[in-house]
């Protein structure tokens, strides 16, 4: 099923709806459409996208891009808290392992 879609600047781009088992069948697809959409066809679950390979490097870039976004964000959000914690004068000293052993003695001899 041939569809044709706009991006912004109105380039008219093909494109296809296809199952997994459809696209392994027919490998030169991939020559005919600008991108192919993956679904199930049985229960019509959206399983992905196919990407020409003249559009293989815009789209790893904006990958690329999104994902470094989205790690900067997580690290804005913890970096939030860092430096807020004061740590008493007794663990300021001491590896984990040590401080383990003490928060157990502490524990137990109660």
């Amino acid at each position: 099923m041939l569809q044709y879609c706009y991006d912004d600047i109105g380039v008219k781009m093909t494109k296809t709806i296809m199952s997994i088992r459809e696209l392994t069948r027919n490998g030169n697809m991939f020559n005919k459409y600008d991108y192919i959409d993956i679904e199930d066809k049985k229960s019509k679950d959206y399983k992905g996208v196919f990407v020409s390979a003249k559009y293989a490097n815009l789209v790893k870039k904006f990958l690329e891009e999104q994902i470094l976004k989205e790690k900067q964000n997580k690290l804005n959000k913890l970096m939030k808290f860092a430096g807020t914690i004061e740590v008493d004068d007794d663990f300021k000293t001491k590896d984990a392992k040590e401080i383990r052993k003490m928060m157990a003695e502490d524990k137990y001899s109660e």
